[in-house]
């Protein structure tokens, strides 16, 4: 067999090959093609691609395969802006829905002007960082450490931290994507309805009127807010005071009238909260002293 027909059986035989395993890809494609509805693409276009998991899903692209096939509402997207969400439902063909916003909410209002500081930590200017070291060095070892690990994971800048160490929560920001309970190592935020009103804000578990001494607005588990709200509304679980918001609807400002260091709150519809009128008034601007 001389060289050249060496050569061209080569060749043919590469071109076969070549012929054979082309047909084996296009008969693969047709058996493994998985159709994939083209408004994905356009719904994906008109969400604000935050992918902050609020919805419910792990990101906008799967939101926007829950949209069409009726997992999700355009409304449960509550970063995106109101004409977005009805200009989504008006291409699908559905209604927008209303979506109940939910907000962070912070269980504790011990800055540092009511709650002790017993020792003064020095290192990594985080709340995890601080809690590794004997808790943080406050007096309350259920009490924010006021270090704003929070608002640094908030990509909606919906935290900001006031005079006194305490976590604020803008509530037309806030989108509750969980960011902030998941970065607090006391576990005090906490997603809620704007319709949950009634909060406490506090995650004491001692007992008695001595928890005092460490903060001003701990909860005593006095149950004053127990007797004055409708049966099983407030109960105390661990020497606090718990809200049953499946009772929600019978929610009032009354509950907190009676508590005596204002440890439970009434947020008004404007993101603001009162305490009641028995509640201490504190004066105090300065920070305590530590130690």
């Amino acid at each position: 067999m001389d060289e050249l027909t060496s050569n061209l059986i080569a060749i043919g035989f590469m071109a076969g090959l070549g012929l054979i395993l082309a047909s084996i890809l296009v008969l693969a494609n047709k058996r493994l093609f998985v159709y994939e509805d083209p408004r994905i693409d356009d719904v994906e276009e008109l969400l604000p691609a935050a992918n902050c998991g609020a919805c419910g899903s792990p990101g906008c692209r799967p939101f926007a395969e829950g949209l069409i096939d009726g997992t999700f509402e355009p409304s449960q997207c509550t970063v995106n802006a109101k004409e977005s969400i009805q200009n989504i439902a008006n291409y699908l063909g559905v209604d927008a829905g209303e979506a109940n916003k939910r907000v962070a909410r912070v269980a504790c209002a011990g800055g540092n002007h009511v709650a002790l500081i017993r020792a003064s930590y020095k290192g990594l200017n985080s709340c995890r960082g601080a809690a590794l070291v004997s808790g943080g060095g406050k007096g309350c070892v259920w009490g924010c450490l006021g270090m704003g690990d929070c608002g640094a994971v908030c990509d909606f800048d919906a935290i900001t931290m006031d005079d006194y160490g305490l976590p604020i929560v803008d509530e037309e920001k806030c989108t509750a994507c969980g960011n902030c309970v998941d970065i607090c190592p006391k576990d005090l935020f906490e997603l809620h309805s704007i319709e949950h009103q009634l909060f406490v804000a506090c995650k004491n578990l001692e007992k008695g009127k001595e928890t005092e001494t460490e903060c001003e607005v701990v909860c005593t588990a006095c149950e004053r807010c127990v007797v004055d709200s409708p049966e099983e509304l407030i109960t105390t679980s661990n020497n606090l005071a718990v809200i049953n918001y499946e009772k929600n609807s019978l929610a009032s400002p009354i509950a907190v009238n009676r508590c005596p260091t204002g440890a439970i709150v009434w947020f008004d519809n404007k993101g603001g909260y009162r305490t009641g009128k028995a509640g201490k008034k504190i004066i105090r601007k300065e920070p305590l002293p530590i130690g």
